[in-house]
Formats: C-alpha cells, sequence, structure tokens
C-alpha cells in the first residue's frame, strides 16, 4: 500500500503535470471507485468545467482542490494516476479517466479496485471518513511530543497496530512502522504503555527521521509502485528491515525475522529490539 512518503511524492508529481488543468469530461468505468454520497452520474456532472488550483496531502489521502469542491482520494493497495494524451489507448486496469482542456488526460488505475475518490463541498473534506479522526503530519511542527508521550502513556495494545490506525500519528503504513521502531530499537510487540519516556522520544523523532528520509528518496518501491511521472523510489535500498528476513542486521549482524503482528508481516531483529516476557503481548 503507498505510504505517506509514496503519496506525497504522487501529490509533487500531479502538480507539475496538472496544476490549473480544466475539466471537461469524466469517465467513470468501475462505479463503486466512487465512494460517499456522491454517485457516478452526480461525481461526473459535478467536475465537468472544474478548474483545479491545488493538490494537498493528508496522511495517505491525496485532497484535489477545485474551485467548488475537493476530490478526495484514497489510494488503498495499488491505486495509481499517470497522465496521457488523451487519444492513447487506456491501459487494462483503467477505472476513472479525467479528460482535460488540454488534450491530455488524467487516469486512474488501480488493479485491485480498492482505491476510493469522494467529492464533497469545499471545506467539507475532513468529514470524510478516515479523516475525521486522523493524527498529526509525522512532522516537528505538528508532531507534538508531549502529546505523543501522553497518548501512548493510555494505550495498553502493541505499539505497531497502534501506529498503523492513523489516530496517534498520520501516515505510516507496515514499511515505515518497521522502520522506525527497528531505528528506535523497540520490539513490535511491546505495549505502548509500556515505554519508557526516552523511548518515546527515540521513537518520535524516527518517525520523523525515517519518513524524511523516504519522501526525498520518492518513496519505496517494492512490487508495483510508481510517481506521477512514471519513475519508481529508491528508498528501497536504504531500508534495513522490511524485506531483509534472514539477512544479518545491519547493527548487531543477527538475522531479521519476520513475524506476524495484529496479521501483518514485520520485520524485526530481536536482538537490537528486545521483548522480555513482562514487555509483551501475545502475538496474533
Amino acid at each position: 500500500m503507498p505510504e505517506l512518503p509514496e503519496v506525497e511524492t504522487v501529490r509533487r508529481g500531479l502538480l507539475k503535470l496538472i496544476k490549473g488543468s480544466t475539466i471537461i469530461g469524466v469517465d467513470v468505468y468501475w462505479n463503486r471507485i466512487i465512494s460517499g454520497e456522491t454517485h457516478s452520474e452526480d461525481f461526473t456532472s459535478q467536475l465537468i468545467g472544474a478548474h483545479l488550483t491545488d493538490i494537498k496531502r493528508r496522511g495517505k489521502y491525496l485532497l484535489f482542490d477545485f474551485d467548488h469542491c475537493v476530490m478526495v482520494s484514497h489510494l488503498r493497495m495499488e491505486g495509481k494516476y499517470e497522465v496521457s494524451d488523451t487519444n492513447e489507448p487506456l491501459k487494462k486496469h483503467t477505472h476513472v479517466v479525467f479528460h482535460l482542456a488540454d488534450g491530455r488526460d488524467l487516469r486512474y488505475l488501480d488493479v485491485r479496485k480498492f482505491g476510493r475518490m469522494t467529492l464533497v463541498p469545499k471545506g467539507k473534506e475532513f468529514t470524510v471518513a478516515g479523516l475525521k479522526t486522523i493524527g498529526p503530519e509525522p512532522v516537528p511542527e505538528t508532531f507534538d511530543l508531549t502529546h505523543f508521550k501522553k497518548v501512548l502513556k493510555q494505550k495498553s495494545r502493541a505499539i505497531k497496530p497502534l501506529l498503523l490506525e492513523q489516530k496517534v500519528v498520520a501516515g505510516l503504513g507496515n514499511i515505515y512502522v518497521d522502520e522506525a521502531l527497528f531505528e528506535a530499537k523497540i520490539h513490535p510487540l511491546r505495549p505502548a504503555n509500556s515505554l519508557k519516556p526516552k523511548e518515546v522520544e527515540g521513537l518520535h523523532q524516527a518517525i520523523i527521521d525515517v519518513l524524511r528520509k523516504a519522501v526525498l528518496a520518492g518513496g519505496t518501491t517494492i512490487r508495483t509502485y510508481k510517481n506521477a511521472l512514471g519513475e519508481v523510489g529508491s528508498f528501497q535500498v536504504e531500508l534495513h528491515v522490511y524485506g531483509k528476513t534472514n539477512e544479518p542486521c545491519i547493527n548487531c549482524g543477527a538475522p531479521i525475522q519476520k513475524i506476524k503482528v495484529a496479521q501483518r508481516g514485520t520485520h524485526v531483529c530481536a536482538n537490537c529490539q528486545k521483548l522480555t516476557t513482562k514487555n509483551s503481548l501475545p502475538r496474533s
């Protein structure tokens, strides 16, 4: 699933390509991608003539700002946008096409059809499910350490699934939670309220650092992810634990293990990220 760095990279690429464009037509080939109260016919009619003024991001969501409405887009597992000449044949798995006034298309492709687009009036974007309860962006200006400490102190859940749920901090997915916990030397099964203040401080900084580096690298390409310009990310060469099963830990040389935490494949160095019986939760 594209996480914050990948979605931010897509946003930046789309801004270069289509900011200021006007939509003259929309074709929806898979109606379920259009979610919320607006059906595909209304979705199409409301966007005809719309002028794209900006593209923003909140967590893993893209927010397309038009003059009278906002389209909230979540890529989910395999969603991606491409900009093509309108005369080019449609690729397989193209589900929504936005025809632009300059003779190009913005095309949404999604192998699994899990992605969603929701059209709402301007100013109502944070009423969309998922954005209502989203946590702060993982940057120093908004990710407050004092509040982070307070929230973790109140939670007995394992730290990894807590970070994945998007309410404590926005944008983290499986890859970057594994990487941040490794950098902070915290086992993913540690109950959040078992973390000492210094450990929380280390985790807070690790989240900021890992995501900043991943954004600079254009995200991580594991299988199919490409940005709006058709380029792959390069952060995969900087991964330390994710996808490194049985490879030696860069710190201690112990083999990286893959375990299940909250039904998610999870990569960990059991030596660097120690888990004691006292501070563990049952694996699930």
